[in-house]
């Protein structure tokens, strides 16, 4: 059975962070389905560039992914953190075990302004950090604390993505080659 990975994005959503991250895990034939956090399909990214997402998170309530990826943005992590729909999809998989995985603004303001973060660290872009209660920054580029896995921002987004397909696949060797075939040479899984 193939993983499933649910993408959240809101109008103002880092397109780059999203669509990197959505690229290695389809490379990994990882299944993902984008979720518009809106009541429409169509989203403007943080550049205004049209996308748009495969359903409405509010169709996709019920259904359990393996993972939740939260891209950055700045219009797009405060839409997210101000949505009780938002919270209570990420807490339902948080409780049920799943990975959560923020990038870039996400972790402090759509899972530290919620009180998501739950004492476990972290990363996030910026002095973001510093009014986030709940959670321990860590100054790396990716984190990874039990179930919750972040990313720095932007220029991490492969080796997020290749942290997020390894744990999901357990395929150490082709995470690995799919990491190489894109010529990244900044990270490998680590031995």
């Amino acid at each position: 059975m193939s993983k499933k990975v649910a993408v959240l994005l809101a109008p103002g959503f880092e397109e780059a962070e999203a669509v990197m991250v959505i690229d290695i895990l389809h490379r990994m034939k990882i299944g993902v389905k984008m979720l518009s956090c809106q009541d429409m399909l169509e989203l403007r990214s943080y550049h205004n560039i049209r996308m748009f997402a495969d359903a409405l998170l509010e169709r996709s309530m019920d259904e359990l992914f393996d993972a939740v990826v939260i891209p950055g943005g700045l219009q797009g992590t405060l839409s997210l953190a101000a949505n009780p729909l938002v919270t209570e999809f990420i807490r339902r998989h948080d409780d049920a075990g799943k990975l959560i995985c923020p990038i870039c603004s996400a972790a402090a303001r759509v899972l530290g302004g919620n009180k998501l973060l739950k004492g476990r660290r972290y990363v996030c872009s910026g002095d973001l950090w510093k009014d986030v209660t709940d959670g321990v920054y860590v100054d790396q580029n990716v984190v990874e604390d039990g179930n919750l896995i972040s990313g720095k921002g932007l220029g991490v987004a492969f080796d997020f993505a290749g942290t997020i397909a390894c744990r999901l696949t357990r395929d150490v060797e082709d995470t690995n080659f799919q990491i190489e075939h894109i010529y990244y040479d900044h990270w490998r899984v680590p031995a």
